[in-house]
Parts: structure tokens; sequence; C-alpha cells
């Protein structure tokens, strides 16, 4: 009688602990940080990519990782971050992924992995019904360009106007730039330049707010690049998590509803290959 007993509780033993491990690999298996929870590194100052909203966070980037968690099943933390501790904060484990409009780079991808989301890039202002709209730089010869000051694509239109404007006998491009986007839209306003160019998404808003005023004369992503939620390298499970999550989206059609809203495109494999090789 006793040995029965005996062989009952050294069974019910094994029963407990072969639960208790297979809770243990459950656990191991979440491809979160925390089991229900998909935490979020996102620098929360940069309008309208990621900002806060009163108490909550906004933009592109908080939208677009709601319906992602949505998708997973999991709910969306987020972590405001400053751009610069994004990468480190990630790879000590402060968040799942980093989503706050990250540049794919090969220097990058050497310690992150990459789910492209985004293809961004500038847009050109004029006031509704100018008798100039270019549509693409080579279009900008011989007007006055405003931009804000040090922004990536004024070298860019500078190596422009030498080697295609002067070089085809036209009038160089005339950048003017100004400290901040807005003091460049009331330039354009007073008409103190022709054009503005300025990223597409923050172009979308000057128009929207305007009501009209100006509009986006350009006809594709000027410069683009590509943007990519960043994952530590290796994190194989969650990057699955999330193909599966961005491919729920796009057949839904919400992922390209707010691809719209913000005038922002999708990207394709073929760019993620040509940022991480640096073209």
């Amino acid at each position: 009688m006793r040995l029965s007993r005996l062989s009952q509780l050294c069974r019910a033993a094994v029963i407990l602990t072969a639960l208790a491990s297979s809770t243990s690999i459950a656990q191991a298996a979440s491809p979160t940080l925390s089991q229900g929870r998909l935490t979020i590194g996102s620098d929360l100052t940069y309008p309208p990519y990621a900002y806060m909203e009163g108490d909550q966070p906004a933009g592109f980037d908080p939208d677009f990782m709601r319906a992602m968690a949505g998708r997973m099943g999991l709910t969306a933390d987020f972590v405001d971050t400053r751009f610069a501790s994004l990468i480190t904060g990630l790879r000590s484990h402060r968040f799942d992924l980093i989503a706050s409009a990250l540049f794919v780079t090969p220097e990058r991808g050497k310690v992150l992995d990459f789910v492209p989301y985004l293809r961004a890039g500038e847009s050109l202002l004029v006031l509704t019904g100018a008798a100039q709209a270019p549509e693409v730089p080579e279009q900008l010869c011989g007007l006055r360009v405003g931009s804000i000051q040090g922004a990536s694509w004024t070298p860019k239109l500078e190596a422009l106007s030498a080697s295609y404007c002067v070089e085809q006998g036209k009038a160089p491009i005339r950048v003017q730039e100004y400290d901040t986007d807005p003091q460049t839209t009331q330039a354009l306003l007073s008409r103190a330049i022709d054009v503005q160019m300025s990223d597409a998404a923050v172009a979308k808003q000057v128009v929207e707010r305007l009501n009209g005023r100006v509009e986006i004369s350009s006809t594709s992503l000027i410069y683009p690049v590509l943007i990519g939620l960043g994952v530590n390298k290796g994190d194989q499970a969650l990057l699955d998590a999330l193909d599966a999550a961005l491919a729920a989206l796009r057949d839904s059609g919400e992922y390209q509803a707010l691809l719209e809203r913000y005038n922002l495109e999708a990207p394709s494999q073929d760019d993620l290959n040509a940022a991480l090789a640096g073209e």
C-alpha cells in the first residue's frame, strides 16, 4: 500500500516537473521581453513621425506600432528615448525594438536586423496655382529654393545645380536656408522664395494646416531613404512575428491607408538591399 502511494507521489512529481518545464519553455519562446507587451524605443520629439500629444505618443510610428502590436495580440508600450541612445538601449534590452524613423544603413546593419516599413524623402511645396510648379529637382534650375538650415538635401541640391543646371547652360539653383521649417514656409507665403523643400510628411501637414494656400508640386519622393524597425541581431522569433504582423496590415489595407495619411511610401526588398549595401 505504501509502495503504491509512493509510486503515485512519484508520478505526480514527474507531471508537475514536466508542467513547470513546459511553462518555462513557453515563456522562453515569447518573442518579447514582457509577456503580452511589445516595448518600443522611440524618440518622441520628432513630429510628425513620433511626438507627444498631451500624455499620449502620436505620429506615424506610434500609430503604426499600435496597429502592429494589435496584430500580434500585444499591447504597445513606448519608452521615450533620445535618438542617440536608442541602439544602446535596444542592445541592453530596455525595449524589444526601435521604431523612430531609423534609417537603414550598412553600419547599423552590423548590430541590428531590420523590418523595412517606410520609404521617406522630401517634397516640393509651392503656392497654390503658382506659374512654376516643379515636379523633380532638375526643374529647380533658376529658382529660389527654401530649406531648413543643415538639411541633408542641401548639398545634393548644390551638387545638382553645378552638375546639371550650370552644365546645361541654365541658371543655378539658389538655396536659401532658414532656422526652422515654419520660417521657410513663411518665406514661401511672402514670396521670398519660389519653392520650399521639406520632409514629405512635414509637407503634407503644412498643406493641411494652411487649408490649401500651398500645394505639393513634386510627383514622387525626392532623395528617398529607407526606414526600418530595428531589432537586436539574430532575434529571429521577433523578426518573424513582426513580418507576419506587417503582412496582415498590408492585406487589410490598413498599412496603405496609414502611409497615404502621412504622405509616405512602402519600401521594397530592393530598397532594403540597396540601403544595406550603402547605395
